[in-house]
């Protein structure tokens, strides 16, 4: 799709549901949301950027591959669960710490680190998986 309107909107678009994807993401487990949802949110976005820029904007605008962002969030959500066991608790117990920072207490946990591996996944997959059926279509 080449519209001059789609082209037009595409970035203001993308920008805003790449945000509401990291709102979503850090609604995590106390009200709706999470990585997952917030995962596909994002790849939702960088869909909508490759329909109206083309696949290889996308590509140059992620700096990474798709594929490498879903295994470092593999790996990230691997070592939130494996933080557990260093402490000898079942593996993905959720584990919290209070620093303060700046003079402000900071709640952070392992579940959080949890949600940004899947978060990562999600759209690495997904996003690889579209990009693949965009750069089919096109060529």
């Amino acid at each position: 799709m080449r519209s001059l309107i789609f082209r037009t909107a595409a970035p203001y678009l993308t920008a805003l549901m790449l945000l509401f994807s990291v709102f979503v993401l850090l609604r995590g487990h106390n009200e709706p949301g999470g990585g997952f949802i917030g995962g596909l949110i994002a790849a939702s976005a960088f869909a909508i950027h490759g329909i109206a820029y083309g696949v290889p904007t996308v590509r140059r605008a992620l700096h990474f591959h798709p594929m490498a962002i879903s295994g470092f969030g593999l790996l990230l959500a691997a070592f939130s669960g494996l933080v557990s066991c260093a402490f000898g608790v079942p593996f993905l117990t959720g584990l919290w710490i209070s620093p303060a920072i700046l003079g402000v207490t900071v709640d952070l946990s392992t579940v959080m680190l949890f949600d940004i591996g899947v978060y990562f996944v999600v759209v690495g997959s997904i996003t690889s998986i579209a990009l693949a059926l965009e750069d089919r279509e096109e060529g």
